[in-house]
This record gives C-alpha cells, structure tokens and sequence, in this order.
C-alpha cells in the first residue's frame, strides 16, 4: 500500500508517519511539505522500519497527477490552522485551505485514491448546546476564514464524491493537543502550557473561560487515522473526532495543579460571540472506535517536556 501525506511535518503528521509503519511492513509512506513553517526536525530520525519518500514540495503547484500515480491513499493535513490570526490573511487562507483541497480532491478522483480529509470543529459556530453531524449547513455558522474554508471544502467533497465517484471521510477534528516531533504552540492547550511553562500569564479569551470546547489527544487523533486506514473506511461521510469537551476553566485547573504560580490575562478576539457547546463524538464511536487519551494526561507530558525551563518545576 501506498500513502501520500501533505502537511506531513506538521504537528499531526509528525507523529502520524512516525506511526503508521506500524500497520503493514510493506507501507510506502510518501511525505509532502512546503516547509513553510520550517520544521525540518519533523524528519529527524524516522523509524527504521518504515519505507519513506520526502517531497518538498506546495499542493497548490505541486504536478498531483505524478505524485498520486499508484498511491491508495491520501491524507490531506496541509492547511493553514490558526483561526485567529486568519482574519488578516482570509486570502491566503481561502487558497491553501480551499483551492488546494480542491486539487487534490480532483486529482484523487482521477486516480482512484480513497481521501482523508481533516476538517474542524470550529464549524460549530451554532447557539445549539449539543451539536453533532446532523446540523444543517443553515444551522453552522462558522466563526473564522479558517473555519469557512473548512466548511466549503466539505461541501466541496461531497460534490465530487457524487459527480465524479470520489471517495471520501471528512473528520471534523477537536482542537489538538499532546506532543509531537513538529509540535506547535498555537492553539488552546498547547499554548497555555507554553505560556504557563514560560513563567508568563495565559492569555485567555475574555468571554471563553466558562465556555466548553471540543479538544483531541494527538494519540487518539493518530489513532483515528490508523483506524480508518486499517478499515478501509472512506464512506463519505463527517464524523466529529473529539477526546473531550471542557472549559478553560477545567484547563487551567489541570496546568495549575503542575504550576502553582500560574496566572490568567484576559483578552479580546474577533471570535468571541459564540456560546458554549458540547460536541457529540457518538457516530464516530459506533464504528467502533474508543477514544482513550485525556487532557490530564495530554498536558502532564507537555509540561515534562518543559519542565528544564523553570527551576521551581523541578
């Protein structure tokens, strides 16, 4: 079997080709990436069980016809994935996270390569307080270009899949969180361990503190791709792949109870108007799947990693 990854030195995929060897000694991973975030350590020391071929290369240039010849499947991570700091660059945004979805969704219809396609939670910009892959697209209101684009690109899979026969699974992905070899600090928990790790405040939304979110181990986050890799599960449909739903405040507790001294500055975003929300995970479940990982454990191994940095952690 043959597996192509774009995005492949992100956070999810550093781990993810370190870890798919696992499922068959006869895997060729191909790995794609732009190294526009310069995670040339993302390609230190990959196991030596696992047949790789790197590519550098941009998805939005890139000739897919060539790169897709004999692959089974593709994992398409490549995205810009900061939400916040989308709103100052919506174009940018709207060309890797949707164009080049589009082309590469186009070009695995032509080659008959099955396609896994990362979404997000974040288009639950609805005022439901349990939302699940029923909603309608009236009822989704995306907060974030980022979130957007995600959405449009669903739908855009949807209509290739019935055009032109593609065949598809759409993961709406919780917020990451966990350690990786081309691990980032952007988003929610990661970032808040980094601040807090630091010895600075977190910097937490001014109206989100009480406000529930959907968040996934990078473990179970790993795991779901293998599982949908091993079941050959490309049923064109969205399944929410989440660990858990909490507060800041639940977040905050866990870092707290490793760093006593932590402290909290509240601050103003452009997505602030939403309510709070649990997301169900429950048809991702009945396929079979059981998610395993926690925030506890997630943020304990992110602080160990950090641990060196302050004295008083040791």
């Amino acid at each position: 079997m043959k597996i192509l990854i774009t995005g492949a030195l992100g956070h999810i995929g550093s781990r993810l080709t370190r870890e798919l060897p696992s499922l068959s000694s006869d895997l060729e991973i191909i790995m794609m990436d732009n190294f526009a975030t310069q995670r040339y350590c993302s390609l230190f020391n990959l196991p030596s069980s696992g047949h790789y071929r790197f590519i550098e290369g941009d998805i939005l240039t890139y000739d897919l016809d060539s790169l897709l010849e004999g692959v089974n499947i593709v994992v398409h991570l490549a995205a810009v994935t900061d939400a916040t700091a989308s709103f100052e660059i919506k174009d940018k945004v709207e060309m890797v996270n949707f164009n080049a979805t589009e082309r590469v969704a186009e070009a695995c219809a032509a080659h008959g390569s099955a396609l896994i396609f990362l979404s997000t939670t974040s288009v639950y910009g609805t005022q439901e307080n349990v939302v699940d892959e029923n909603c309608s697209v009236e009822e989704l209101k995306p907060q974030s270009p980022y979130a957007e684009a995600k959405l449009k690109s669903e739908q855009l899979l949807h209509n290739i899949g019935i055009s032109k026969g593609l065949r598809f699974i759409t993961l709406r992905f919780g917020t990451i969180f966990g350690v990786s070899p081309g691990m980032r600090f952007h988003t929610a928990v990661n970032k808040f361990v980094w601040q807090a790790c630091v010895g600075k405040p977190i910097t937490v939304w001014r109206t989100a503190y009480d406000q529930k979110r959907p968040y996934l181990d990078l473990t179970d986050a790993i795991r779901s791709l293998n599982f949908i890799i091993e079941n050959n599960n490309f049923d064109n449909q969205i399944y929410n792949v989440l660990t858990a739903n909490a507060a800041v405040r639940d977040i905050v507790g866990i870092i707290q109870s490793h760093i006593k001294d932590l402290q909290i500055e509240y601050v103003d975003t452009r997505i602030m108007n939403q309510l709070s929300y649990n997301v169900l995970n429950n048809k991702f479940r009945s396929l079979g799947f059981e998610f395993t990982g926690s925030l506890e454990a997630g943020i304990k191994q992110s602080i160990e990693l950090l641990r060196n940095i302050r004295k008083d952690l040791n």
